[in-house]
């Protein structure tokens, strides 16, 4: 069985949406943030302390880009992954680390600047200065999507590493640097059935 720590509308949603996406049994283990501060012994099973953990028999993973793709492969084949041979492969792996290392960085510091840091340690200007880095970097990825998804003309396991990028400015407070193509686009992620399950189940 497929088990995976949690925390709500954190990074580890898109191994809980890809895990809906694709119809896998697994447990959820739903966690208060940030867990390496707020659930003894996290730290035991997660040295890292960080949020998204799948475990699945011996394999361990905690990056969050990666994990939908490895539920794709490992329990495909599946469309939600983009094989090799095929001419949308190369944007499939772009968007897919673009959603985290491109689009989702830039954001956890402008949260870390305005939100969590003590108030005598905030910090407005970086984390002003953050939040305008990601809505540069998504305007250049609005430029480089495909009409209606990221790569190969289908919905994928890159449209939800980018779909939860987007997710997470709308809810912090950074909507100003979703354009309306990028807030439709999203619109078209969301309506999804293994969206629904995914905003359930952490709910649940």
């Amino acid at each position: 069985m497929i088990t995976l720590y949690h925390c709500r509308d954190a990074r580890s949603f898109r191994a809980l949406w890809a895990l809906e996406e694709l119809g896998l049994p697994y447990a959820l283990k739903v966690l208060p943030f940030p867990p390496r501060a707020r659930v003894e012994g996290y730290r035991d099973i997660n040295p890292l302390g960080t949020i998204p953990l799948l475990i699945d028999g011996d394999a361990r993973m905690t990056e969050s880009s990666a994990i939908p793709h490895y539920l794709a492969t490992r329990y495909g084949p599946s469309p939600l992954a983009v094989g090799v041979e095929e001419p949308g492969y190369a944007a499939y792996l772009n968007f897919l680390l673009m959603g985290e290392a491109t689009l989702t960085f830039p954001q956890t510091i402008h949260l870390r600047y305005a939100v969590f840091a003590p108030p005598e340690a905030r910090r407005p200007e970086i984390a002003r200065d953050y939040a305008e880095w990601f809505g540069s970097r998504l305007r250049n990825a609005e430029e480089m999507l495909g009409p209606d998804y990221a790569a190969a003309d289908r919905f994928t396991m890159a449209d939800i590493s980018v779909g939860y990028a987007i997710k997470l400015a709308l809810s912090v407070g950074l909507e100003e640097f979703v354009s309306p193509t990028m807030r439709a686009y999203f619109d078209r992620l969301a309506a999804r059935e293994g969206y629904a399950r995914a905003m359930a189940a952490q709910l649940a």
